[in-house]
């Protein structure tokens, strides 16, 4: 039986990874087509991806917008776990659920709604509309890692640091946060990680200038079916893999 659970894991792991280890060979292709077996090796479109005008512009967008989509997503996120930690009040369940409601509604609803929301008030096709987009998107994530760090912390400490003299805000920075950092710290992993995947918002939010990687690669297999997408395919699932393992990091136990 565990010998079954076993190779009923492996096929699992082999399904879900399969797609992508297809994908980086053809990154490395000399040939110009998505074909099997390859015509040989060449580094061609890894130097065409970073010595083109339009794909440097669009990871160098991809990284700034996700970087301040997880700060303020952050900033949001970690007073929200608190309060939702420390909070006893009716609706609780609802506030959760309407904080979480993006990781589970469909991406398209959201990305219409905040084309509504955002056109009249002039923050489409702008930097500050996508960061306010892409960090509403990480909340979520944010929340539930926080959530997690805080149900392994004893709230006694609380109560003895303000007994200490400590302010509630000074013992939340001096005796909490140090704590749950590395829960801080996954939850903004996470919410840049939701950032640099996102294609649908970009989509319908992003102009010209705001092209991300995600953004440029749809473009790129409309246009004309270039390898040098497999070449930005591999570097984002190479950027994806040390994000996890950043995770997988802060969230080793630790001595003491």
């Amino acid at each position: 039986m565990r010998a079954a659970l076993w190779a009923f894991g492996l096929l699992v792991l082999i399904f879900l990874v399969l797609p992508i280890l297809v994908v980086i060979p053809l990154s490395f292709s000399a040939g110009s087509f998505l074909t099997y077996p390859l015509p040989g090796f060449s580094l061609r479109w890894y130097a065409g991806f970073f010595a083109s005008d339009f794909w440097l512009p669009a990871l160098r967008n991809s990284i700034v917008i996700g970087a301040a989509s997880a700060a303020v997503a952050t900033g949001l996120g970690v007073p929200a776990a608190f309060g939702l930690w420390r909070g006893s009040f009716r609706g609780r369940a609802v506030v959760m659920a309407v904080i979480l409601s993006p990781m589970v509604v469909p991406a398209i609803v959201v990305a219409v709604a905040l084309l509504l929301a955002f056109g009249p008030r002039g923050l489409a096709n702008t930097f500050v509309g996508l960061v306010a987009a892409h960090a509403m998107l990480g909340v979520p994530f944010v929340v539930v890692t926080v959530l997690a760090s805080l149900s392994r912390f004893d709230p006694v400490l609380l109560r003895a640091a303000a007994s200490c003299g400590a302010d509630p805000w000074r013992a939340f920075l001096r005796v909490c946060l140090p704590r749950i950092m590395p829960g801080v710290a996954a939850g903004a992993i996470f919410a840049f990680a939701t950032s640099l995947d996102e294609t649908v918002v970009v989509l319908f939010l992003a102009g010209p200038a705001q092209r991300t990687l995600p953004r440029q690669m749809f473009a790129g297999l409309n246009d004309e079916i270039s390898l040098t997408v497999m070449a930005a395919a591999t570097l984002m699932v190479l950027l994806s893999v040390l994000l996890l393992a950043a995770v997988a990091w802060l969230q080793r136990p630790r001595r003491g």
